[in-house]
C-alpha cells in the first residue's frame, strides 16, 4: 500500500496532518498576554507566599549567652565559642585592657574559617587571602565583598555576655 494518492501529487500523511509548519514559529498576542499573566499571577503568588511565611514564622530574639569572663583573656588574645546557635563559631578578640570584639568566624566570601592575625591587628582567612579589621570587621583585601558579621557585648558583671549579632558591621559605632 502506497501513501501516495495517484490523483495528487501531495503525500496523503500532509493533507492529514493539518499543522502548518510556517505558522509555529510565530506567537500571536494572545498568546503572549496569555503567557505574560500567568507568569505574573505566579509571581504574585509566590510573593505572596513568602510574606505569609515571614509573618508566621517570627525571629526569635537571640539568645543571651555568657562569652567569657573579664580578664580570662590575654591582651591581643583570643577565645572561640559558638553564638547564637552550636553551629556558629565566632571569634573573640582583647584588643587592649578594656576592648573586647568579637565577630563571626566564617569568612563572607566562602565560609572559611578566619583566625586572627595579633601582629597586623586584623582577621585572616588563609583560604583565598582575604583580610578584615580587627577594629570594625570590615574588609580589607581579598576577594570578600562583604564585612564580618559583628556580635554584640554587653558586660554584665565580671562576664561579657553575647547580645546579639550586627549583620550590618559597616553601621555600628567604631
Amino acid at each position: 500500500m502506497s501513501l501516495w494518492k495517484p490523483s495528487r501529487s501531495e503525500p496523503l500523511w500532509r493533507e492529514e496532518f493539518s499543522v502548518h509548519g510556517a505558522d509555529e514559529r510565530y506567537v500571536n498576542r494572545r498568546q503572549f498576554a496569555k503567557f505574560l499573566v500567568l507568569t505574573s499571577l505566579g509571581m504574585f503568588a509566590g510573593n505572596v507566599w513568602i510574606v505569609a511565611k515571614s509573618w508566621l514564622t517570627r525571629q526569635t530574639p537571640y539568645p543571651l549567652r555568657p562569652v567569657a569572663r573579664i580578664g580570662e583573656v590575654p591582651v591581643g588574645g583570643v577565645k572561640i565559642f559558638n553564638y547564637p546557635g552550636p553551629d556558629d563559631p565566632c571569634i573573640l578578640v582583647r584588643r587592649s585592657e578594656t576592648e573586647y570584639v568579637a565577630y563571626s568566624q566564617k569568612c563572607t566570601h566562602l565560609s572559611c574559617a578566619v583566625y586572627y592575625a595579633r601582629q597586623h591587628d586584623r582577621f585572616e582567612c588563609p583560604c583565598h587571602e582575604g583580610f578584615f579589621s580587627a577594629r570594625d570587621g570590615r574588609v580589607l583585601q581579598g576577594p570578600p565583598q562583604r564585612p564580618l558579621p559583628r556580635v554584640l557585648l554587653r558586660q554584665q558583671g565580671d562576664s561579657l555576655m553575647a547580645v546579639g549579632v550586627d549583620l550590618r558591621p559597616e553601621n555600628s559605632e567604631s
